[in-house]
């Protein structure tokens, strides 16, 4: 018996979805400290319109691409925030360069 081509994509995207899921279930994500954000340093900027990225965002067992809004930002760091899979909001500064517009 070969693989269903006709259904293949929606199952991977389903595997996809399960898969980050678990991954956000793990644990909170681990956000910059406040040695790395040097907010007394570098300027703040809030934005009261988020915009869409996607960022890459460390959990304890692994680090996924996910899509979420950009609310704040300095030089070197982004504060994002996104839906969890129960629908908790979930927040997390990450790296400037981890983030894609």
């Amino acid at each position: 018996m070969g693989t269903s081509k006709r259904y293949a994509n929606a199952v991977d995207r389903r595997m996809d979805a399960r898969i980050v899921e678990k991954i956000m279930r793990s644990g909170q994500p681990l956000g910059l400290t406040e040695e790395e954000l040097q907010l007394d340093i570098y300027p703040l900027t809030r934005d009261p319109q988020p915009g869409t990225v996607k960022a890459w965002v460390r959990y304890p067992s692994a680090s996924i691409q996910l899509e979420a809004l950009a609310v704040a930002w300095t030089p070197r760091a982004v504060a994002i925030r996104w839906a969890g899979p129960d629908g908790a909001d979930h927040r997390a500064w990450v790296w400037a360069s981890a983030v894609e517009r």
